[in-house]
């Protein structure tokens, strides 16, 4: 099997929600199986089958629909809760790295700031959480060694220290808007669960996003920052259309 499928499958598994462990195990599994010349849609679906995750097919249907509590997204994608004075930024892919960073009092200060720019209405508060993220990235990049992650698709990062998949953004988005809520900086919006879509039988390549609600209307929004090099602002969409893309 060559790099590009074992980081195809390893990354599909990581949106599914499989722990790291689960992941090496199935791609064990599948490394000794007879499927390894077929297309990349054959190659998953097997490995799946072969690892007794059939039902994960589903996926599209069930988890990616998911807007539940952001915080049970921790536990089944290796990442680490934050805490209201610190975040554990995921990178390396599939959150093979966690780096914690501290939230000091001036940080605070300034991601109140910025998110009280959108205090006049919703559509404005979500311009605000765009431009708090790109902030952010920008602020953990010396720690982390992020400044010079590469925006969008790019499997041959997997594994570099600084570089980050999807998960590890949705992971790191939903991050600091959990901090911000805690700190009472959100007025129009909840953090919701991060979601999923697309799982090859559909076309699509996996990918997840954080997400937030509104909380007069219940609409739920995409907060994408995978497509973004370090320090951009985010893609923010209606999920449903984020969903459909």
């Amino acid at each position: 099997m060559t790099l590009l499928y074992r980081q195809v499958l390893f990354e599909a598994m990581a949106v599914s929600g499989l722990t790291k462990r689960n992941r090496i195990g199935s791609l064990i599994q599948f490394e000794h199986s007879r499927f390894v010349n077929e297309d990349v849609l054959k190659i998953a679906t097997k490995a799946l089958n072969a690892a007794g995750l059939a039902g994960l097919l589903l996926l599209n249907a069930c988890a990616g629909q998911s807007t539940g509590q952001a915080t049970s997204w921790y536990a089944s994608h290796d990442g680490v809760a934050p805490r209201a004075d610190r975040t554990y930024v995921c990178h390396g892919f599939g959150c093979t790295y966690k780096t914690p960073v501290n939230i000091s009092s001036r940080d605070l200060r300034r991601l109140k700031r910025i998110l009280a720019a959108g205090s006049r209405s919703a559509e404005a508060e979500r311009k605000a959480i765009a431009n708090a993220v790109a902030w952010n990235e920008k602020r953990v990049a010396p720690q982390v060694g992020s400044a010079n992650d590469v925006g969008g698709l790019d499997l041959h990062n997997a594994g570099v220290r600084g570089q980050m998949d999807c998960i590890d953004e949705a992971t790191n988005t939903a991050s600091l808007l959990l901090v911000a809520e805690k700190h009472g900086y959100l007025k129009y919006h909840s953090v919701s669960g991060p979601v999923a879509r697309g799982f090859f039988l559909d076309g699509r390549y996996p990918h997840a996003t954080a997400t937030v609600k509104e909380k007069k209307t219940g609409e739920v929004f995409a907060i994408d920052s995978w497509p973004k090099a370090n320090g951009e602002k985010p893609v923010v969409e209606d999920l449903n259309r984020w969903m459909a893309g």
